[in-house]
């Protein structure tokens, strides 16, 4: 009886030893990093190439969210703190997410070559289209800070149909006037370059009160490399037009105009809040912040922000938790009819009852 040998192959799936590495887990860490780090393009415009970073797909029903940074921070040092904290992550995760930096302004950019020709603010807002161009964006709600509240309220005005909302804090609508520019001279000629963009971004009470961030802020900006660019960028701003706002021919979105009560331009956005169409504008005054208040107060202004969002008709089952369990808000709402004020009243919500508070259809002068 003869009995026939044959050769079977057996693979054997051994684990993996401590140290080896693991394709799997590799790609998952890789798509992590670069969901936080985002994708980064550079995008051709009419006046030049703009530095854009993308958070999530652009292949969405609902606006991108589309920012635009200060003078003196790129899209990182101004955004980044605000849509990494944790009450945030309910609407990134729902929204794409799109960071603009200025021409120059992100980090790592080529200093400009001595007599560049940098861009106005007006073209500057011209770039923004061919952003959404580029990522098939049909529209947008933009949130931009100090100079780029300016900037994007420049691209709202031009393309009203491309903005569903727009976020705009400490926002300066008005050229400098003459005494401005005096003391605008005074202070090149007394003040280096960094403590001049300070003062711009922090008020006196603030640099006394919050000595690490302006330190912090003094360093990243006297240490850049592409300090010409900034200084491009400042000069950019300082020499901006007029907006001219009024109720009938400015905005047609919804606006929520955001400062801090020790911000420098506390007035400024008070009297931008005046010319706006109360019937769709929101004003918010957050007590004990500067002028950084995305970077000083970002729970406060992740919920201000969501119920804006909401008030626009996105995320309505969000539930708005640190205002229902742990604390309890007055928001103070005035009406205006015929550019008087009629009356006012206090709304406020207990602890209890969670109660929303109302979508933009008047203007409220918010202190929380």
């Amino acid at each position: 009886m003869t009995t026939e040998m044959q050769d079977i192959a057996i693979t054997e799936e051994k684990p993996l030893l401590p140290g080896q590495p693991n394709p799997a887990k590799d790609a998952e860490a890789a798509a992590r990093i670069l969901l936080d780090q985002g994708q980064e393009h550079s995008i051709e415009t009419p006046h030049g190439l703009l530095h854009v970073t993308l958070h999530g797909t652009s292949n969405t029903r609902r606006p991108a969210i589309l920012t635009f940074h200060d003078v003196g921070l790129d899209s990182k040092s101004c955004f980044s703190p605000l849509f990494k904290f944790e009450e945030m992550q309910e609407i990134v995760k729902n929204f794409t997410l799109v960071h603009i930096d200025a021409p120059g302004q992100e980090e790592g950019a080529a200093t400009y070559p001595m007599g560049y020709q940098y861009p106005s603010m007006e073209q500057i807002a011209e770039m923004i289209p061919a952003v959404q161009t580029y990522f098939n964006f049909r529209t947008v709600i933009g949130v931009g800070v100090g100079a780029g509240a300016y900037i994007l309220s420049r691209f709202t005005m031009a393309h009203p149909d491309s903005v569903e909302g727009l976020v705009l804090i400490n926002i300066d609508p008005q050229a400098r006037g003459w005494m401005d520019w005096a003391a605008q001279k005074i202070t090149t000629l007394t003040s280096s370059l960094t403590e001049q963009i300070l003062s711009h971004l922090f008020s006196q009470e603030e640099m006394s009160a919050n000595a690490d961030l302006v330190k912090s802020h003094r360093d990243r900006i006297s240490k850049a490399p592409n300090l010409i660019n900034i200084e491009l960028f400042w000069r950019g701003y300082n020499s901006r037009r007029d907006l001219i706002i009024d109720r009938t021919s400015n905005f047609k979105c919804p606006v929520m105009l955001v400062v801090g009560d020790q911000a420098p331009y506390e007035e400024a956005a008070v009297e931008c809040n005046s010319k706006l169409d109360p019937t769709t504008t929101s004003f918010l005054k957050m007590a004990d912040a500067g002028g950084l208040p995305q970077l000083t107060q970002p729970s406060k202004l992740t919920e201000a922000f969501k119920y804006f969002i909401q008030g626009m008709g996105y995320m309505a089952s969000s539930v708005m938790t640190r205002l229902s369990r742990s604390r309890t808000t007055s928001l103070s709402s005035s009406y205006s009819m015929e550019g008087e004020r009629e009356r006012s009243r206090t709304l406020s919500q207990s602890s209890q009852g969670g109660q929303m508070p109302p979508s933009p259809s008047h203007t409220m002068e918010v202190s929380c």
